[in-house]
């Protein structure tokens, strides 16, 4: 076995408990971010004045901040407010509130993009607004809404990389690590390269397949 094969098979457990933070990071933060964003895109098209602008301004405020001042202000200032947490659920909690902003703008524009005959129809039939939305409505939005969602996703896995400015071992401070320690960038951070690769292509092919499917339907 010739010494590069050596140097990769040392590396690469290392480098795969970064994977596996990366992953757990990301997943947690989709998770919350898709949640608080529907929260805000139905409150944005209630047709209530004040939830509207509430909605409308949280997700300006959270836009107008970058996501390593959001990490940096639940990391740092939560505890001293009395709320614990570790560097994970930091991360996950800052990355879905940084990202519920435009999951919110995805889903508001799905939801603005059915036709308005519809909901005069719904109304006509005695639908109530939620029951509306969840027979009518959000079906038909989260269809339209899948392709630059799954854009969202690739845009968050590579951005979980921003949770090493808070001690979070994941794939991107592995290698760090891993580079400051061996003295060998080349290889390292090549392999980092080639993980966040791997990583997105499934996720790239989703969202071509979600963008044809849409197109055909």
């Amino acid at each position: 076995m010739d010494e590069l094969s050596v140097r990769i098979a040392e590396y690469f457990p290392v480098l795969l408990q970064g994977v596996k933070a990366t992953l757990i990071v990301t997943g947690g933060s989709l998770l919350l971010s898709s949640v608080l964003g529907l929260i805000w895109a139905l409150m944005r098209s209630s047709g209530i004045r004040w939830l509207a602008w509430l909605s409308e301004s949280a997700v300006n405020i959270i836009r107008g901040i970058p996501i390593i001042v959001i990490l940096f202000y639940v990391y740092f200032v939560f505890p001293d407010i009395g709320i614990d947490v570790n560097a994970i659920q930091a991360s996950i909690l800052g990355l879905g509130v940084a990202y519920s902003a435009y999951q919110s703008e995805n889903f508001r524009a799905g939801i603005e993009a059915i036709d308005h005959g519809q909901v005069e129809a719904s109304q006509s039939m005695g639908m109530t607004w939620a029951t509306m939305m969840r027979r009518v409505i959000l079906p038909q939005a989260v269809r339209i809404t899948l392709p630059p969602y799954g854009n969202t996703m690739i845009m968050m896995l590579k951005d979980s990389s921003q949770a090493s400015t808070i001690t979070v071992a994941e794939l991107a401070m592995q290698g760090k690590l891993l580079a400051t320690s061996n003295f060998d960038n080349v290889t390292v951070f090549t392999m980092v390269a080639v993980m966040y690769l791997v990583m997105c292509m499934p996720l790239i092919f989703l969202v071509k397949y979600l963008e044809k499917r849409t197109k055909r339907a």
